[in-house]
């Protein structure tokens, strides 16, 4: 804030701002632009826009998918006759392949089977291709506490598994 420098012994703020700068730059702005926006559009021919075909992702058949859930506040599980979905007290489900219920030892056994066998196919680790290491596919609800998620991090991680990533269903922005 500048200050009126002067006679009075007074001093108080002054409150004007010169506006003068301000609307000479605009003006010069819109001289240019009034100028600029008809030769540019002039200058450029007919834009062709590549249409290109959309395609959905193949996913690897080796992949390990898991869905985690919890049991509901009555401790029933998924499946059974009046669950009401995970609850965040409820003790940890996992199912592989989205179908069969393992706990941790048996997810653990499972997978590393599953990718012994792969690596085996493969000609040994060695020979494995980066592109065919299959990953690990999570599927939690909302609902289900960390440690559930955590724990099968863990056993696939512990079974040889080097890419976990999660999948989610998308928000509806108008819901």
């Amino acid at each position: 804030m500048a200050m009126s420098v002067g006679g009075g012994g007074e001093e108080r703020p002054m409150s004007d701002i010169n506006t003068t700068p301000l609307v000479d730059v605009m003006l010069v702005l819109l001289i240019i632009f009034l100028i600029a926006v008809p030769v540019a559009i002039q200058t450029i021919e007919k834009l062709k826009v590549p249409v290109l075909a959309s395609e959905e992702t193949q996913d690897k058949v080796e992949n390990l998918l898991l869905a985690v859930v919890s049991t509901d506040e009555a401790g029933r599980a998924p499946g059974q006759p009046g669950y009401e979905g995970s609850s965040p007290v409820g003790e940890c489900r996992v199912y592989l392949n989205n179908v069969t219920p393992v706990d941790s030892t048996e997810l653990a056994k499972q997978a590393f089977d599953r990718l012994d066998a792969i690596v085996k196919r493969e000609g040994g680790a060695a020979n494995m291709d980066p592109d065919k290491i299959p990953e690990v596919h999570i599927r939690g609800d909302v609902h289900v506490p960390w440690k559930c998620i955590a724990g099968a991090i863990y056993n696939v991680q512990i079974a040889g598994y080097p890419k976990v990533g999660f999948i989610s269903t998308p928000v509806d922005p108008n819901g």
